[in-house]
């Protein structure tokens, strides 16, 4: 009957233990898909033409031209 008797008595704890384990676990799957789609941004950039430039044929189909 301690079973019983402990459940009641510990079931707040108990239940602020797994709402935090839940909280950590999202805030780890956020941190991870930002610095996934940070990466992302960050190429993208890199490969624009500027602004002050004529875009030109030579621009669109030159693979090896940055």
């Amino acid at each position: 009957m301690g079973i019983h008797y402990d459940y009641k008595s510990t079931r707040g704890a108990k239940a602020m233990e797994k709402q935090a384990k839940r909280e950590k676990k999202l805030a780890e799957k956020r941190a991870k898909k930002q610095a996934k789609s940070g990466n992302i941004k960050e190429k993208d950039q890199d490969q624009s033409i500027p602004l002050d430039q004529v875009i030109t044929l030579d621009h669109l189909t030159n693979p090896d031209k940055k």
